[in-house]
């Protein structure tokens, strides 16, 4: 395959992407530096004149991931060394950089990983069909059959692959669904978060690159969205460079390939990953340099605009209103005409979908914290307390548990206004609020955990319930109205991401031959910091703001959308609150649970730097059932807690702690119940008790089952005389024991329900049965022991009509759980004599037979 790659991409055609790239570089360069002297100066008279920016009643975490993991695990990947399957242990620290290892021993070694993946700018699909209509479209004048067969076979149902439209493409797959849900959850957040690489606290660079992109792109004629602003600069850059090079490449290359179409499709990606390659490499150093030398100039421009920031603010606003003089009455009637019909349309377009998405995290939230309530109530003690809390904290960055926030987002569709508008892809929309729901519920769980504890220094642990509820509260009320504020902003934002650049086309054409006047009424001196392109662009939005502000204050009215006005929004509203935020995040695990032990592997600390502990792992192993070990592909790091993520995981954790509560509760004595039915009822009214009685071999055969009318008293457990109504005898078959269990086979009394509906004419055959049987066991006993003789025959009487017999519960060593007397305690072991019954002319030996006593 490098000869396929080496004999496409030989030494010229490098030269001519070199040459290339070196070009856009340039160009985007002079650009950068002119918007770089324009952003600091924004940010130095922001700095100076303060903004009017509403204030967050959440508060913020300075850096959530700390010490943590995002997720580990085993699965296949496809090498296109030798197209086979292999195992690979995967790694996904917090920077969301795939690690792929040998085995995960060597991860644990601290051995360099096989290969690295930056998910920026990639797609994570989980199905083959998703991924061949990306494929089939790869080469020019090439149409592939529907229902072509991919050129891998994927050696089970579940694959996943990551699709790039420039670099390589990586393949996986696993053995269950279970599993593709989890990984592919994870791989869309590695996605998500990789494409953010743009840090918005920089109020300098971020902005002069974005602008210096976007006008760059202008200036070749795309004027709207871009769905490759995926990144860190140098990777932007290169997709920068690619969207004109890669499609000349293609139409050169592409013809010159030999073999079947998969084999062509094969062979176009190898090399276009290799010139993407190298042109990454190139915008790497050269925006580095780029950037390093605006930030050497940067302290003589900040001096220059503290000095002269009055009148540069003069010289600005006189040039803009200008400008604004000739571009407004252009603008107002685009705006009439083309803008203003479809303003309500868009924007009901982005907000049904991302109040669901809002809503859903709203809704994650507390069913976290319920919980954690029920845990509280249920006396989980502080161990599950500072466990749940240790997962909490963490719930922003599973992956797992805020898929169905994200998925109400993907919902969104802009379709019939992509076309008009020249919207590339409503993806772009789709990943901005996912990171800004992601950002809203870490701060209502970082606000939850600062106010929890504050509660519990304060108040101890004593009603830990009530604490909770009251945090819970205030916390989701300050969710609801910092998720109004950041939804309307995000409103804003994205209809002048929409409408800005579509009327930035249409009046481009009219105005930009006559802003080069309006330079010659700057000075020299201000003329770095003072562009009229971007003045140009200022008046422009202006002139649609107060139409969308309009719009966006009108859908708040709607309570559909749960937003509120901005006129009841207060201000530092809880200052003692914001007083928390300098605090550092509560670590849950060693205030209420045991201090995880320090670990490392080799000298290295288990997942890469951070604190001296064992990271810990934000999504939790995959629990697979019935399959093989070699299966259970996503396995869990060392030291890594189990995190349950889905519904059925905690239903199966509950059932789990609720069998080994009634385990434990198997040896307490059970509280009392009310009867459940009609027969219940009756054992209340008719309490019956069960006696098991040896019967010798000789009146074996005089013993019959049936239910006896009978009279007398007997003594119950707790001490109350009961009368004796009915007695019925079941004879049953059990197998003989030792001596020594068969020393005080008559003192066994078990409860047994018998039937009181027999025929009137057995009736005085089983009570001859019965006192048969009795006098027997007299004189069975009498032969055997003089002392047990008596002891038996008390017993015996005492059940036809003596009531000062107490029954007590057997404490001996048997197995059966019956009741004896009392008096059945001094008895030897000696093996008493056989039972007979000649009831029936016959002597037979017989085990004991059950004799139920109904009071």
């Amino acid at each position: 395959m490098g000869d396929v790659v080496s004999s496409h991409l030989d030494e010229s055609r490098r030269e001519m992407i070199t040459a290339r790239t070196r070009d856009v570089m340039k160009e985007f360069g002079d650009v950068y530096e002119q918007q770089y002297a324009v952003a600091l100066f924004n940010s130095v008279r922001f700095e100076i004149e303060g903004g009017g920016a509403t204030q967050s009643q959440l508060l913020h975490r300075k850096d959530p991931l700390a010490g943590h993991s995002i997720f580990s695990g085993s699965l296949f990947q496809y090498l296109e060394e030798n197209r086979k399957w292999r195992s690979r242990f995967i790694s996904v620290p917090n920077s969301y950089a795939i690690s792929l290892y040998e085995s995960k021993t060597a991860n644990e070694r601290g051995l360099h990983p096989k290969a690295t993946i930056n998910c920026a700018g990639y797609k994570a699909l989980a199905s083959m069909e998703e991924y061949m209509e990306l494929i089939n479209t790869s080469l020019p004048g090439i149409k592939a059959k529907v229902g072509s067969n991919p050129f891998i076979k994927c050696p089970s149902e579940f694959p996943l692959i990551l699709w790039h439209p420039y670099a390589r493409h990586h393949y996986f797959c696993v053995m269950t669904e279970k599993e593709q849900k989890k990984w592919h959850a994870v791989l869309q957040d590695c996605v998500r978060h990789c494409d953010n690489g743009l840090p918005e606290d920089c109020t300098v660079q971020t902005p002069a690159f974005t602008d210096a992109v976007r006008l760059h792109r202008q200036a070749k004629g795309h004027y709207g969205t871009w769905a490759m602003m995926c990144g860190k600069p140098p990777q932007i850059l290169a997709n920068l460079v690619m969207e004109t090079l890669h499609p000349e490449l293609r139409n050169v290359i592409g013809p010159r390939l030999k073999g079947k179409m998969q084999q062509r499709q094969r062979n176009w990606m190898l090399i276009s990953d290799a010139v993407y390659k190298q042109v990454l490499a190139q915008t790497t150093g050269q925006y580095e340099a780029l950037a390093e030398a605006c930030e050497v100039q940067r302290p003589k421009l900040d001096a220059m605009l503290r000095t002269d920031m009055d009148q540069m603010i003069t010289a600005k606003e006189h040039v803009s209103s200008k400008i604004r003089a000739l571009v407004l009455p252009k603008a107002e009637q685009l705006l009439r005409t083309s803008i203003q019909p479809y303003i309500s349309s868009i924007l009901e377009a982005l907000m049904e979908p991302t109040s669901r998405g809002f809503s859903e995290v709203r809704e994650v939230f507390f069913r976290e914290l319920v919980e954690i309530s029920k845990n509280s109530l249920n006396g989980g003690g502080k161990e599950k307390l500072g466990d749940h809390m240790d997962r909490l904290s963490m719930l922003a960055f599973h992956p797992v548990k805020m898929q169905s926030c994200y998925e109400k987002v993907e919902e969104l569709n802009l379709e019939g206004l992509q076309q008009r508008f020249d919207v590339s892809d409503p993806a772009v929309f789709v990943s901005r609020a996912q990171i800004l729901m992601r950002e809203q519920m870490d701060n209502a769980v970082y606000t939850f955990e600062q106010l929890l504890n504050q509660s519990l220094e304060a108040k101890g642990e004593n009603d830990m319930c009530k604490t909770i509820q009251c945090c819970q509260d205030r916390v989701l009320k300050k969710y609801d109205y910092d998720s109004s504020t950041v939804r309307k902003k995000f409103f804003r934002e994205a209809l002048l991401q929409i409408i800005i650049p579509y009327m930035l086309q249409q009046l481009s054409t009219s105005c930009s031959p006559v802003l080069p006047q309006f330079k010659e009424l700057i000075f020299a001196d201000f003329s770095r910091f003072l562009l009229v392109e971007n003045m140009f662009e200022e008046v422009v939005l202006q002139s649609v703001s107060k139409d969308i502000m309009m719009a966006v204050k009108e859908a708040a009215v709607q309570r559909r959308h749960n937003l509120y006005r901005d006129s009841i929004i207060l201000t530092n509203s809880d200052p003692n609150l914001h007083l928390l935020g300098e605090n550092p995040s509560v670590d849950w695990a060693s205030k209420f649970g045991a201090d995880e032990p320090e670990s490392t592997v080799d000298g290295g600390l288990i997942g890469g730097g951070g604190s001296g502990r064992r990271r810990k792992q934000v999504v939790s192993m995959i629990q697979l059932d019935g399959l093989p070990l070699p299966y259970e592909s996503c396995l869990e790091v060392p030291g890594v807690e189990l995190i349950p993520e889905e519904d059925v995981e905690m239903s199966e954790v509950r059932q789990v702690d609720q069998e080994e509560e009634d385990e434990e509760e198997e040896d307490l004595p059970e509280d009392p119940k009310s009867p459940d039915s009609v027969n219940e009822i009756r054992d209340l009214i008719n309490p019956v008790v069960e006696m098991v009685v040896p019967v010798s071999e000789e009146n074996q055969s005089e013993v019959t089952n049936g239910t006896e009318p009978a009279t007398g008293t007997v003594t119950v457990e707790d001490g109350v005389q009961e009368d004796v109504t009915h007695v019925t005898t079941v004879m049953e078959e059990v197998p003989m024991k030792s001596p020594r269990d068969k020393s005080s086979p008559q003192s066994l009394l078990q409860h047994l329900m018998g039937s009181r509906k027999q025929e009137a004419d057995k009736a005085h055959q089983e009570e001859t049965a019965i006192k048969d049987a009795i006098g027997e066991i007299e004189i069975a006993v009498q032969e055997d022991d003089s002392e047990r003789i008596a002891e038996v025959s008390a017993a015996e009487s005492d059940c036809e009509s003596s009531p000062k017999l107490p029954l007590a519960a057997d404490t001996g060593s048997r197995g059966d759980s019956g009741f004896q007397s009392p008096t059945n305690e001094g008895l030897d072991d000696s093996e008493p004599q056989p039972m007979t019954n000649r009831l029936n002319g016959q002597d037979k030996i017989i085990d004991p037979v059950e004799v139920e006593v109904e009071i």
